[in-house]
């Protein structure tokens, strides 16, 4: 059984460290504010000049004022504080943001990521994810294992417009949880989705993919 955006994001919330700050992308990422662990305490931080945000409001309890950069409502935690854009990306360009989560549309078996443009439709730009893959030191990337037509996201090479090069670190897939080896260029296969076999996941990724021994069935 495959995961579930939530599940994506909760098996990603696992990988966050007591007293880190957090950027959370568009998408599958914002989730990750709903599943902290419990024991322990992140600042979530968006561009658009927040830090300490919340899981998202109750449905009827949204406040049209407070949004994060992808312009979803949010909450606020005690003690959140706001800003403006320069400061925001003085944090993130300083490295002051321990663990960057973005979704994508392709993934390269390099580290190399795409997913701000598709050619032929119209976008605003690259946005904040161009400062984000450029100085954060630990992305992991959200989204699902193949397109809407089947087709694998994890690939051999990136064929759409990049927004990083080489700076993904790890993959959390509604299939698998893969780390990336830039040194043999490949992805490493470390755990499955419950339900999801190891031969699945082979034949959805067209990158190169590291099988090493039993690979264990995540734990949610």
């Amino acid at each position: 059984m495959a995961l579930d955006k939530n599940g994506i994001a909760k098996r990603i919330a696992q990988e966050l460290n007591d007293g880190w700050y957090v950027n959370l992308g568009i998408g599958i990422p914002t989730l990750v504010a709903n599943h902290i662990p419990e024991g322990i305490s992140v600042e979530f931080q968006s561009e658009n000049g927040i830090l300490g945000m919340g899981p998202f409001p109750i449905e009827g309890e949204e406040d049209a004022d407070l949004i994060n950069a992808g312009k979803q409502t949010i909450t606020a935690m005690p003690g959140a504080s706001y800003f403006d854009s320069a400061t925001s990306f003085a944090m993130i360009r300083g490295q002051h943001v321990q663990l960057t989560v973005l979704g994508a549309m392709e993934v390269a078996q390099n580290g190399d990521i795409a997913n701000w443009k598709i050619p032929g439709k119209m976008v605003k730009g690259m946005g904040g994810a161009m400062d984000l893959v450029a100085s954060a030191e630990n992305i992991i990337v959200a989204m699902m294992h193949t397109n809407k037509r089947g087709d694998s996201k994890l690939l051999e090479a990136c064929s759409l417009p990049l927004t990083g090069v080489g700076c993904v670190k790890k993959v959390v897939t509604n299939l698998a949880f893969l780390e990336i080896d830039i040194e043999n260029n490949a992805f490493i296969l470390k755990e499955r989705a419950p339900g999801v076999t190891v031969e699945e996941i082979q034949a959805a990724t067209a990158g190169k993919l590291i099988v090493e021994g039993d690979i264990p069935e995540m734990k949610l």
